[in-house]
């Protein structure tokens, strides 16, 4: 189990992430959802090490991870596909897929395998693994950034808007891997601004507004929150009662 508890971080002194406090048992997947600027991406970087908290802890079953570097949380088993996706543009797909094979050398498993199980995933893969990732279309190179985590062999997979600027068709292909995964019972924290496939598709979720969580519970119940639907879920936003608005706080 991965717990968050009173997690608190931010930029140059400024708070973008106030106290929050999540868990995600094994083989759960969670998402977060909000606005673009809500903090979704300094919660998941600072879980990951990528940015300092400045309070509270990060802890993977009760040891604690906060403030490690980045690339020792990577090896304790908490792997993050980026916003951006950046994947190595030069070397090509197999190569960087076998780079992500190093976060996995303190709890082995066979590369050759891993790198089996990406492109069972994601055939397309497969077929490109000698072409180089740069020349990829952005679908393939969100499929080759999970791939690349994949191969770390993650206790918990970190993902960050993996539907941006993505064509539906390829959103759905993504989303119905990240489906298979849960249901291989591979816990997932999902950062999503697509409100709506993400409740789909996580078995519990979180409302953040401007760096904190306003709302959360199953995601079943929160699809049929009036709030949350008129808000999030494609109806005119408007000023909804009952939706935290926090001063003071500046998120990313």
């Amino acid at each position: 189990m991965i717990r968050v508890e009173g997690l608190t971080a931010g930029y140059g002194g400024i708070v973008a992430i106030d106290r929050l406090s999540l868990s995600i048992a094994p083989g759960q997947m969670v998402a977060v959802i909000g606005a673009n600027g809500a903090g979704k991406t300094t919660l998941v970087n600072t879980i990951a090490g990528l940015v300092p908290a400045m309070a509270g802890a990060v802890k993977l079953d009760d040891v604690a991870l906060t403030n490690l570097p980045a690339s020792e949380v990577a090896r304790r088993g908490v792997l993050l596909v980026p916003e951006g996706r950046r994947i190595l543009g030069p070397l090509t797909v197999e190569e960087n897929l076998r780079l992500g094979h190093l976060a996995a050398r303190s709890r082995g498993g066979s590369r050759v395998a891993d790198m089996e199980r990406v492109f069972a995933l994601f055939p397309l893969l497969r077929e490109r693994r000698q072409q180089a990732a740069g020349r990829l279309s952005g679908g393939q190179q969100q499929m080759l950034a999970i791939g690349r985590a994949l191969m770390g062999r993650p206790q918990v997979l970190l993902l960050d808007e993996p539907s941006l600027g993505l064509a539906p068709v390829v959103v759905a292909q993504v989303f119905a891997a990240l489906h298979t995964l849960h249901q291989d019972g591979l816990s997932i924290l999902l950062i999503e601004q697509n409100a709506r496939r993400a409740l789909e598709l996580a078995e519990y979720a979180y409302v953040m507004e401007r760096g904190r969580f306003v709302r959360h519970g199953p995601s079943a119940e929160l699809r049929q929150d009036e709030t949350i639907v008129s808000y999030y879920l494609g109806i005119e936003r408007t000023a909804v009662p009952g939706l935290a608005r926090q001063e003071g706080t500046h998120a990313r």
